[in-house]
């Protein structure tokens, strides 16, 4: 084996990691040109590949014999598609990774998954690894162990086709499909193989799992590499992205948006992992690769704000899918296929990323009361009928019952957007999302013309909005995490974010200095004090990276421009060299904390960079006095 495949060997840090995607599923690539986390057959689903989470869970890897360090990794510009660079002595290799993008698959019968609109594009189901020698000579090496279902089973390779360029391995109800130009042979659960590349050589080899035919010669294979390369660079051009030295910081962000989110459903995955720690060998462990209701608000105007009105729209209509159903309770979080149960466990067999454990697959928080979702699902339609200007009876019909639900509880505790499994708590943030699903539903319903109700929702909003001011602030006028507290949170600096009180009222200037001042570690904002919180948890955690880039655009709001030009720079160089972001970072180290590549994070960057570009153009036009 090679490194990162051997048991004890170190882990790669979290930033080091590539990203790639296919809108179905995504994988990670490791510096060493290991695959160590690739789930199969959508995001959520049972590892194949899980060595970042146990060395003996399973790993791909391409790339020369001997040598584990590459000398520069980079994306094809503008797109999904990942380049290694290997030097080697007496040579240098190059090794491109990309999960193919190809035409849309079902022309003569209909899709089982898809439930958006179809498109011109879909998923090859194909993860396809291609190396060249553009220099001297270089031994390479393929070395594919798959061990389904997190680990637990050992693929059992057999030899198909003529010769030995096709394998196939079965497990867990997964056909994993080896396709290459090299020899392979068989070592146990391990498929081999090994060549000398000389200057102008090139070798591929084609993973794939499903009924969609993988390329069986080099050139196929290139051929479908330009297509997936072009695909990318077609959908990164219809955005909108300004002409700033920023600009590609914006660019990898709205790629990794849309490489989390799952095509057939138009749900946005919160991250690409599961139980990446958020402290170095700690318990904070989670399952990200669930939607969150939440990210609702924000993924809309993200998308909105950079020209990506589709990709928008089919997470909007994602979210009203789910809330139409949910005819009862709108939970939280909802698998990417709109599944309502995510019953949570542990995987005891599992090591954990650098000893971190217990390594946890889904999520019970899925059954936690948290009352930002109503906000946060009405302040989302809003958008979507403020973009739109229409507001059509089925809309009409979730707002109506999700607005009654959020004042049906806003007076009771929860368990707040951080999902703390302590007491539930008077959130501060809990009241302002209730008050956007009451103001943002009393808007709707002047649109909807309907007078009663807009009375009725706005006397609503009037009483919430009463009621925080009343018990959410403390003696120096600064919002507290919870009614009686005298701890900040960082949730307060959506106060302003979401229109709750406007950003020169002293209240708010207060609260976005106080959290700046006192609840940062070298500039970067935590959550919260951990010591003063009752989260159930005795450990500590990283800074949240979505909470200084909220402080990034508040600074913006309350005129501390120049700060929160300084902040955004400071921040932006913490992104990994792939410019992707885990969910936290470690101040006094930069390292990366947390699930990887985080969503919420990157559509944090987008609101605080286009805050900061605005707010420079405004500066610009500003004639001197």
């Amino acid at each position: 084996m090679v490194a990162g495949g051997r048991a004890g060997d170190p882990f790669a840090p979290i930033a080091d990691f590539g990203f790639l995607s296919d809108c179905e599923t995504t994988a990670l690539v490791a510096p060493s040109g290991n695959i160590e986390w690739m789930c199969l057959p959508k995001m959520d689903s049972p590892s194949v590949f899980g060595s970042i989470l146990d060395r003996d869970a399973g790993y791909f890897r391409l790339g020369p014999a001997g040598v584990e360090v590459p000398a520069a990794q980079r994306y094809i510009p503008g797109t999904m598609v990942m380049e290694t660079t290997w030097w080697v002595h007496g040579g240098w290799l190059v090794v491109t990774d990309a999960l193919l993008m190809g035409p849309w698959h079902h022309e003569t019968e209909r899709s089982h998954t898809h439930r958006r609109a179809p498109t011109d594009y879909d998923a090859d189901h194909v993860l396809l690894r291609m190396v060249r020698c553009v220099n001297g000579q270089a031994q390479v090496r393929l070395d594919c162990m798959p061990v389904f279902d997190y680990g637990q089973t050992p693929a059992r390779w057999e030899h198909t086709g003529v010769g030995y360029h096709e394998a196939l391995a079965r497990g867990n109800g997964v056909n994993l499909r080896l396709t290459t130009d090299m020899n392979v042979g068989f070592e146990g659960s391990l498929a081999t193989s090994r060549t000398l590349l000389k200057q102008g050589d090139a070798r591929f080899v084609a993973l794939s799992w499903s009924e969609h035919e993988p390329p069986h010669n080099w050139e196929e294979a290139q051929e479908r590499l330009v297509w997936t390369v072009h695909h990318w660079q077609h959908w990164l051009d219809r955005g909108h992205f300004p002409d700033h030295p920023w600009r590609s910081h914006l660019q990898r962000s709205a790629l990794t948006l849309k490489g989390l989110t799952y095509a057939p459903t138009g749900a946005v995955a919160a991250a690409a992992t599961t139980s990446l720690p958020e402290s170095p060998g700690g318990d904070r462990n989670w399952d990200y690769r669930y939607t969150w209701i939440r990210d609702s608000t924000m993924a809309l105007w993200a998308f909105y704000t950079l020209g990506y009105d589709w990709e928008a729209n089919d997470f909007f209509y994602f979210i009203t899918d789910v809330a139409e159903a949910a005819e009862g309770k709108l939970q939280i979080m909802y698998g990417l296929d709109g599944r309502e149960e995510l019953p949570e466990s542990t995987l005891d067999h599992l090591s954990g990323y650098d000893n971190a454990r217990p390594v946890r697959i889904g999520n019970e928080a899925y059954m936690q009361a948290q009352h930002d979702v109503w906000g946060a699902i009405i302040a989302s339609i809003y958008l979507f009928v403020r973009k739109r200007d229409r507001l059509d009876d089925r809309l009409w019909k979730i707002i109506i019952k999700q607005v009654e639900d959020a004042l049906a509880n806003w007076r009771t505790p929860d368990c707040g957007m951080w999902e703390v499994r302590g007491e539930p708590q008077h959130f501060t943030s809990s009241k302002v999302f209730c008050w956007v699903a009451a103001d943002r539903g009393a808007r709707l319903a002047r649109i909807r013309g309907d007078a009663e109700r807009a009375r009725r929702w706005q006397a609503a909003a009037d009483e919430i909005h009463a009621d925080v001011l009343a018990n959410a602030l403390d003696e120096r006028g600064v919002f507290t995490a919870h009614y009686g507290a005298d701890t900040l949170d960082a949730s307060a600096l959506l106060i302003p974010l979401l229109g709750f009180l406007p950003a020169d009222d002293k209240r708010v200037r207060e609260t976005v200095l106080a959290i700046a001042d006192e609840l940062s570690e070298d500039d970067l904002v935590l959550r919260y004090r951990a010591a003063e919180t009752d989260d159930g948890f005795s450990s500590e955690e990283g800074t949240f990276t979505i909470c200084s880039f909220w402080l990034v655009s508040t600074l913006v709001m309350i005129g501390e421009v120049e700060r929160a030009r300084a902040l955004c720079e400071k921040l932006l160089s913490y992104a990994s060299p792939l410019q992707l972001y885990a969910e936290e970072i470690d101040p006094h180290t930069g390292r990366h904390l947390g699930n990887f590549p985080q969503a919420f994070t990157h559509l944090a960057l987008i609101n605080a960079v286009m805050q900061v570009i605005r707010a420079e153009a405004d500066e610009r036009q500003t004639p001197l006095a």
